[in-house]
């Protein structure tokens, strides 16, 4: 049946959800909206603002069809292989980086989330969930110092016990954030802790292969009692790097600003250039080792990628 589509009723709204070719928007007054995306608009994510108009269909669910996307001031995207560049969230003011003991840590899975962060300049928080469960892992602590001091915020929280919460509502405050981490970090427990009235679905370790399985499906947008919005997205194991450039990467290690353009060679490389100003600062000790693998690491990383 043909659609007729209301002409000079653009309305502006806030993407709260994404589902296929769908999207609930909020106006100003909290009523939610539901419609169709247009083709040429397919990159649209929650944290979008948009302009929408209505439309008057025989398919009584849906109310009118966006038009355009709003200019963004962020935008966190990721590299899915085979389908190039996508965005995950839009409009950030912070993303919080959740890691946790169990899966096992890796402070590479987490350089290359920093990584991306830094290269999109958004502000990024440190979560570490299951805190409760530290004990068993002692050295995790000293990992998690190198962060703190570069200065990184590093949160300890428990969704299970809600250690750590009053700094994390306070992080989160007046905020428009996104939890990103591995599969089975906790980002959906502690969407439950933060706010009980949502039901996400939330499942348990592989007890076989001590992965997380995915458990979010559809992003979506809340708004926190505290002042402030979350975006839960669907759960992303990790960032791939290969949609930047190799001169682009020392940008996304903060420990290197101050020395960049102090080394011998223009277009060095900090892998094992002589007189590298970068190379020397870990030598003395003001870069951790751990740091300099992850950035050897990731640098040759961009070229399987």
């Amino acid at each position: 049946m043909s659609k007729l589509i209301k002409q000079d009723n653009l309305q502006k709204g806030l993407v709260v959800s994404r589902f296929g070719n769908q999207v609930e928007i909020e106006d100003d007054d909290g009523n939610i909206f539901r419609c169709h995306i247009r083709r040429a608009l397919q990159d649209i994510v929650s944290g979008d603002k948009v302009l929408w108009q209505e439309e008057f269909s025989s398919n009584k669910k849906v109310n009118g069809v966006v038009t355009k996307i709003l200019e963004r001031h962020s935008v966190l995207q990721r590299l899915i292989r085979y389908e190039g560049l996508k965005s995950v969230a839009a409009n950030l003011d912070r993303v919080f980086v959740v890691a946790a003991p169990e899966p096992a840590f890796s402070n590479r899975i987490l350089d290359r989330y920093l990584v991306a962060i830094e290269l999109a300049n958004i502000d990024l928080v440190i979560l570490l969930n299951k805190s409760d469960r530290l004990d068993d892992y002692p050295e995790l602590l000293d990992t998690l110092k190198i962060y703190s001091d570069m200065g990184y915020q590093v949160i300890p929280v428990s969704a299970h016990n809600q250690q750590g919460f009053e700094e994390l509502k306070e992080a989160l405050a007046q905020h428009t954030s996104v939890f990103v981490g591995q599969s089975g970090v906790g980002k959906s427990s502690l969407v439950n802790a933060l706010l009980p009235e949502v039901e996400t679905s939330v499942s348990e370790l592989s007890e076989t292969s001590g992965l997380g399985t995915h458990t979010t499906t559809v992003s979506k947008l809340y708004h926190l009692p505290t002042g402030g919005s979350l975006i839960d997205s669907p759960g992303i194991r990790e960032f791939a790097l290969g949609h930047i450039d190799k001169p682009d990467l020392e940008d996304g290690f903060r420990e290197f600003e101050g020395l960049l353009g102090y080394c011998k060679f223009r277009n060095c490389r900090h892998v094992s250039e002589p007189s590298c100003a970068v190379l020397e600062a870990a030598k003395k000790g003001d870069i951790s080792k751990l740091r300099m693998k992850s950035y050897h690491y990731l640098y040759h990383e961009t070229d399987e990628d």
